[in-house]
């Protein structure tokens, strides 16, 4: 049996691909969604040697079927924001534990302890809705900060403004995490020279904004809060794990997660490092929902195992794989 301890103590490739393994075997057995997809691609756990020949389900199943490996009781289901009218991603999580370990420990690995930082969130489009497994996790990181400041932010900016300067006054180390669009309206209206704060962006304009790239927004976010970096979080609604980068857009993943690139035309062809392709995830937290996940994001891998998101695919349905229709 897979166990939460497994997951977390991994610490070479081998461990990981063993594991990977298990986990691949296990949610054949037990998850019918994933296990129909591999039927339908002829892809059998005997079959199955390495890492690499692992199938890869596309994201979009997430929006039409319970994904689930386990017969325990659902305790959260996390949902994605989707535009009006369109259908959302729901993520039965039967475990939350295992999710609040993942962040903690996540977090933990890039940035140290969180009870030494105060948490500021600006995040007003996920607050503005229920589900969202962002808040969930930066809701915790606040109340396990334990700092008198923490707390959300929604539209009061000249509050928000006062504490972050009251904080730097202070030499107190400082996690400001919000969405691109309030970012970016924050240095519009004030001016910031930010010495003991890490401003974390967890990307997407949610439809208040044009959409720019990466460097745009950055550039515009480093000159108005006066850092030299801007850091960004990757996470998604179908993942209980987050890749962080910590400047010019390069991601790291914990130990327990890994990216692999597919040829955007043929969705079961993987990619060699460095070669623009479809963004496919194994997290191994996911081991009650499912672990190898094929999204809809663009972006490259480099040999040291870091990342880049590049974009996303032009249309709804990711490209080179027909196999929606079980």
């Amino acid at each position: 049996m897979i166990s939460k301890d497994d997951i977390f103590n991994i610490k070479t490739h081998a461990e990981f691909e063993a594991l990977a393994l298990d986990v691949f075997r296990f949610q054949f057995e037990n998850n019918r969604v994933y296990r129909s997809f591999c039927d339908l691609l002829y892809k059998h756990p005997s079959d199955i040697k390495c890492l690499t020949e692992i199938p890869f389900l596309p994201i979009q199943f997430f929006k039409t079927r319970e994904v689930l490996s386990s017969l325990n009781k659902v305790e959260k289901i996390f949902t994605s924001s989707g535009t009006t009218g369109s259908t959302t991603s729901k993520h039965f999580v039967t475990d939350l534990s295992i999710y609040e370990e993942s962040y903690l420990k996540g977090f933990q690995h890039f940035y140290g302890n969180i009870e030494d930082y105060a948490v500021l969130a600006l995040l007003p489009s996920y607050l503005e809705r229920e589900g969202s497994s962002l808040i969930y996790m930066v809701d915790d990181l606040i109340q396990k900060s334990d700092h008198p400041e923490s707390g959300f932010y929604l539209n009061n900016l000249q509050d928000l403004t006062e504490t972050l300067k009251s904080l730097e006054a202070q030499n107190q180390k400082t996690l400001l995490i919000g969405v691109s669009f309030a970012l970016l309206d924050l240095v519009e209206q004030f001016q910031f020279s930010l010495k003991h704060t890490i401003v974390m962006e967890t990307g997407g304009m949610k439809g208040r904004r044009k959409e720019i790239i990466r460097q745009e927004l950055h550039d515009r976010l480093k000159k108005g809060f006066g850092v030299n970096q801007i850091h960004s979080e990757y996470g998604m609604t179908e993942l209980l794990s987050q890749a962080y980068s910590k400047g010019s857009g390069i991601f790291e993943c914990p130990p327990w997660m890994k990216i692999i690139t597919r040829d955007t035309e043929d969705a079961l062809t993987l990619l060699q490092q460095n070669k623009t392709g479809g963004i496919n995830i194994i997290d191994l937290t996911n081991m009650n929902s499912c672990a190898f996940i094929a999204t809809q994001d663009l972006g490259k891998t480099s040999e040291n195992g870091q990342f880049e998101i590049i974009g996303r695919f032009d249309n709804s349905d990711i490209r080179g794989c027909n196999l929606m229709a079980l």
